[in-house]
């Protein structure tokens, strides 16, 4: 599967994420998605055989946000 940043993602909540950040960590894939109607609803995800999965973990998104902000950067400044 391939995701990149701003690809418009549609998941099972019928609704329209934006891909914010990609990062592989732990040999993983793993997204920042955010809701393209509603900011409010934002989404960490993980790639499992061409799935994504939702993060339900608050310590691995805890670890990851910053690894996110960091690579969200580096395309605002490519």
């Amino acid at each position: 599967m391939m995701i990149n940043i701003k690809d418009t993602l549609t998941l099972d909540d019928n609704n329209e994420y934006v891909v914010i950040s990609k990062i592989n960590y732990d040999n993983k894939n793993y997204y920042y998605l955010l809701d393209k109607n509603n900011n409010d609803n934002p989404k960490f995800c993980y790639e499992d055989n061409s799935e994504l999965v939702e993060i339900d973990d608050k310590s691995l998104t805890t670890i990851l946000l910053p690894l996110f902000v960091k690579e969200a950067q580096k395309e605002v400044n490519a």
